[in-house]
């Protein structure tokens, strides 16, 4: 594992932390869209359908659990938790999320490295992966009150992106089998992202100066 993975997935993780401890402490989801988690649950759900038929090593699957029973988590407490789900912003949450699934899917279907459930279902989720966070960036520009954990929140979303970009940068150049379809998809994900980040940092300072 190289640096800039163990950078992304700690960063990644701190993004989650800095989510659960604003809806648990504070039992408020403002400012949270319900439709960017929903499609996390989905990005970690198709990523990891493996988690328990091929066995790499104990820090991937402890990840692996922590991503997908937090996101999960997230949902729910919108969605369920008698207090949380007061604070949702329904009328402003409106981004409908489920039209980006259909082109990813379609994306990954023709442009995968080999054509199995595995690959197809792992390469849908990097696509989803890269603009799940649109509805909430529309939801922080719609009500443009951005409480200081949100605004954290989003911002090390994007640099989890940022630095997971290098991690693949990395291994294309020092590993010489880890060619996959990296060239073909490199210049949307790296598009995606730095456009994501930007927004990340400009709406980080927003937060600061509220």
């Amino acid at each position: 594992m190289n640096i800039f993975r163990l950078a992304g997935d700690m960063t990644h993780l701190a993004s989650v932390l800095v989510l659960l401890l604003k809806i648990h402490t504070i039992k408020s989801c403002a400012g949270i869209s319900l439709k960017t988690q929903e499609l996390y649950a989905i990005v970690f759900t198709t990523r990891y359908l493996d988690i328990f038929t091929d066995f790499i090593s104990l820090y991937n699957t402890i990840m692996k659990l922590i991503f997908l029973g937090s996101s999960f988590s997230i949902v729910w407490y919108i969605r369920q938790h008698k207090i949380v789900r007061r604070s949702y912003d329904r009328e402003q949450d409106t981004f409908r999320h489920f039209f980006l699934v259909l082109p990813c899917l379609l994306l990954a279907l023709f442009i995968n490295e080999k054509f199995t459930l595995m690959e197809v279902m792992w390469t849908f989720s990097l696509y989803l992966e890269a603009v799940a966070i649109l509805p909430q960036l529309v939801l922080l520009q719609r009500t443009r009150n951005i409480d200081n954990l949100t605004g954290q929140y989003v911002f090390l979303l994007g640099a989890y992106r940022a630095l997971y970009i290098l991690n693949w940068i990395y291994r294309y150049f020092t590993e010489p089998h880890y060619v996959h379809w990296i060239s073909r998809t490199l210049s949307l994900s790296l598009s995606l992202s730095l456009v994501f980040v930007y927004m990340c940092i400009c709406i980080r300072y927003i937060s600061v100066d509220a």
